[in-house]
């Protein structure tokens, strides 16, 4: 069962430390330096790239996690720290989907039109959006460490 947890830490890696590195490092560097006309298009461009590493990494995590539990033989035989990550990782694929299907589409369209103040409406909910799922993310690390030594 190596490869699909070495799959699964892989795409967590990938998602969470994103999140991380966006919220974290690269936003502050953003603000300081950047006008918000060309704040707003990097934001576009890196989500643009960013995204559908995500989109990877979601699918690596849930198909070597369900692997794995069903591996463990299935729902009934895993701990109730399984069925959390479960549920907080769903949680955190509906509000990633939302970001991509729904705000960041309001973001592209709005800096195509050059609507500043909307862009930059969409931009902060994503903002928010992504803070929310980081704090679900570390929460999830969290329940998976504590979760094996309970």
């Amino acid at each position: 069962m190596k490869i699909p947890l070495l799959l699964h830490l892989l795409g967590v890696v990938v998602w969470i430390g994103g999140m991380f590195f966006a919220y974290m490092i690269l936003r502050p560097v953003a603000v300081q330096l950047l006008e918000p006309a060309l704040r707003l298009k990097l934001w576009q461009e890196v989500f643009s790239r960013f995204f559908p590493w995500v989109f990877l990494a979601v699918g690596l995590i849930l198909a070597s996690g369900f692997y794995m539990i069903m591996q463990m033989g299935g729902f009934a035989n895993v701990g109730l720290s399984i069925h959390l990550m479960l549920a907080i990782g769903l949680l955190m694929t509906l509000i990633f989907f939302y970001v991509v299907f729904s705000v960041f589409s309001k973001l592209r369209n709005h800096i195509a039109k050059e609507e500043w103040p909307s862009a930059g409406d969409a931009l902060g909910r994503i903002r928010w959006l992504i803070g929310f799922n980081l704090i679900l993310g570390i929460a999830t690390i969290t329940v998976a460490l504590l979760g094996r030594s309970v």
